[in-house]
C-alpha cells in the first residue's frame, strides 16, 4: 500500500531522476577504476559494445521504419552519440569526474542560451563564463586541471550539442527506441576504434562482467529511469533536476574515487549548475526548453 501511494505521489519521479543520474555517475566512477588496465579507449568500447547490446534486446529497433528525411539525422544523432562517450572518457583520464561533466554540460547550456536577448539570459551567460574561469588553467593558473582533457571535456560537450539538435529529427514518433539505433551506429564506429587503440587488459575474461555493470549502470537503467520520469514530469522541473548533474558527479568522483575538488573549483561547479538551471527556468517561459541528456 505505501509503495503505491509514493508511486503516485510527485516525490517518486524525483527519486526515480536522482538514482538515474546516481548511476550515470557511478558508472562513469567504476569506468574510471579501469583506465590502467583498459584504457579510457577500451572502455569506451566495452560500454559503447555491451550497452548497445543491452539496448537492443530492450527496445527492438529493428521494429521501426525510418523515413527518407529522418536518415541523415540519425546517423548524425548516432555518430554524436559515440563520439560523446569517446571524447567524454578521454577527457576523464586527466580531469575530475565532477569538472569534466560541469565543462561537457557548457555545451546544452550554449544551446539553452543561443539568441539570448533578455537581461536575465545574459546573468545566466555570465555565471557560466565564471564558472569556466574557475574550473579551467587560465588567467594565474587558478585551476590545476590539464588544459587537453578540458578541452575533451568541452569538445564532448558540442557533441552533445549535436545528439540534442538531431534527436528530435531523427527519432520523431519513435520514443525512446531511437536510442537504441543511435548508439547501433555509434559503436560500429567507435567500438572498433576504442578496441584498437584499448590495452592488453581488455581481453581479460574478468573484465566483461565489469564492463556489463558499466553498460548497466551507464546506459540501460539511467535511460530507462530517465523515460519514466519523464512521463511524470514537467520538462521544467526535469531540466531543473538534471542541472545537478554535475553535482551528482563531483560527489561521485570524491567518494568513489578520491577526487578532492578545491573551494575556487566547487565555486566554478556551482555557478555553472546555477546557469544551467537559471537558463531551464527562463527557457520554459520563452517554451523553448533543452532538456539535458545523459551521456
Amino acid at each position: 500500500m505505501y509503495l503505491s501511494r509514493f508511486k503516485s505521489s510527485v516525490w517518486f519521479p524525483v527519486v526515480v531522476l536522482l538514482i538515474a543520474m546516481t548511476s550515470i555517475q557511478g558508472g562513469a566512477a567504476l569506468a574510471k577504476t579501469l583506465f590502467s588496465e583498459v584504457g579510457a579507449p577500451g572502455i569506451t568500447a566495452l560500454r559503447l559494445g555491451l550497452g548497445t547490446l543491452i539496448l537492443l534486446i530492450i527496445f527492438k529497433p529493428w521494429r521501426l521504419r525510418f523515413s527518407k528525411q529522418q536518415r541523415l539525422p540519425l546517423l548524425f544523432y548516432g555518430l554524436a552519440l559515440g563520439a560523446m562517450n569517446y571524447s567524454f572518457y578521454l577527457a576523464i583520464r586527466t580531469v575530475p569526474l565532477g569538472i569534466a561533466v560541469a565543462l561537457e554540460f557548457c555545451g546544452p547550456l550554449a544551446l539553452a542560451l543561443a539568441g539570448s536577448r533578455r537581461l536575465s539570459d545574459f546573468i545566466w551567460v555570465i555565471l557560466a563564463v565564471l564558472g569556466l574561469w574557475l574550473l579551467l588553467p587560465i588567467g594565474k593558473g587558478i585551476a590545476s586541471v590539464d588544459g587537453k582533457g578540458a578541452l575533451l571535456a568541452l569538445l564532448a560537450g558540442g557533441f552533445w550539442v549535436l545528439y540534442i539538435l538531431t534527436g528530435p529529427r531523427a527519432g520523431a514518433d519513435h520514443g525512446p527506441a531511437t536510442v537504441a539505433a543511435g548508439s547501433l551506429i555509434g559503436a560500429l564506429v567507435f567500438v572498433p576504434v576504442g578496441l584498437s587503440f584499448a590495452d592488453s587488459g581488455l581481453w581479460h575474461p574478468g573484465i566483461i562482467p565489469i564492463g556489463i555493470a558499466i553498460a548497466i549502470l551507464s546506459s540501460a537503467l539511467p535511460y530507462s529511469l530517465e523515460m519514466m520520469a519523464l512521463t511524470r514530469l514537467p520538462a521544467r522541473v526535469f531540466g531543473t533536476l538534471m542541472s545537478l548533474e554535475p553535482g551528482m558527479a563531483a560527489l561521485s568522483g570524491m567518494v568513489f574515487l578520491g577526487e578532492m575538488l578545491n573551494g575556487l573549483q566547487w565555486l566554478g561547479l556551482l555557478a555553472i549548475i546555477s546557469a544551467s538551471i537559471g537558463s531551464t527556468l527562463t527557457a520554459q517561459r520563452k517554451k523553448a526548453v533543452v532538456e539535458p541528456l545523459s551521456q
